[in-house]
């Protein structure tokens, strides 16, 4: 059976690969490696979140990238809001210390990097939680990721989530109403759906 991405201590062999992500006149330059999410870009659904993310008024606070992987979210936001702290935490350890040498290499000082399966090591609340939920991990995983995030977001925080439709996204969008009494569909992009709910 093939290793999958949310495995804490990939074993595949290293294969390292570079790229860059451009948005909103922001630029990173990334190494990713096999065992990780989306080694050889930055995946379609995360680029369509992050478009929508750019645009959002935030209230004041933290911001927490939840499955960070290599880091092109949380590092693109915090190039974004250099003023504003962020918690990028993901299971996947070659992953995190791929993110740490992106956030040293881009030279990114206002992240704290860690360990957390879901929200298990999570205890701050914040103004916005961003996540490309893991799919193959199963409906569960995802499914907590995004109940869970009622209890980590300031008064007026906001979770944005992107799923394509195939893949969950109405029923998550339901879960999400359900959670939250509310959820605004941002984006449609090519099958993806990105979902916003606010904490109120």
């Amino acid at each position: 059976m093939a290793e999958q991405y949310f495995a804490q201590e990939p074993h595949a062999e290293h294969d390292i690969h570079e790229i860059e992500f451009n948005l909103a006149d922001l630029n990173l330059h990334l190494k990713t490696d096999a065992g990780v999410f989306s080694k050889s870009r930055i995946d379609y659904g995360s680029v369509a979140l992050m478009k929508q993310v750019m645009e959002l008024d935030l209230v004041p606070g933290k911001i927490l990238d939840l499955g960070t992987g290599y880091g092109p979210m949380g590092l693109m936001l915090a190039k974004k809001y250099p003023e504003r702290a962020l918690d990028l935490v993901d299971v996947n350890e070659r992953a995190l210390e791929l993110a740490r040498t992106n956030a040293e290499f881009n030279a990114i000082t206002n992240v704290n990097i860690f360990t957390s399966d879901i929200y298990e090591t999570v205890t701050e609340r914040y103004a916005l939680i961003v996540t490309n939920p893991p799919i193959r991990a199963g409906k569960k995983v995802v499914n907590q990721i995004h109940e869970q995030a009622l209890d980590h977001l300031l008064s007026g925080g906001q979770i944005v989530t992107v799923l394509q439709k195939k893949q969950g996204a109405p029923s998550a969008r339901k879960l999400l109403t359900a959670t939250f009494g509310n959820c605004d569909i941002l984006a449609r992009d090519k099958g993806y759906y990105i979902l916003r709910s606010v904490k109120q």
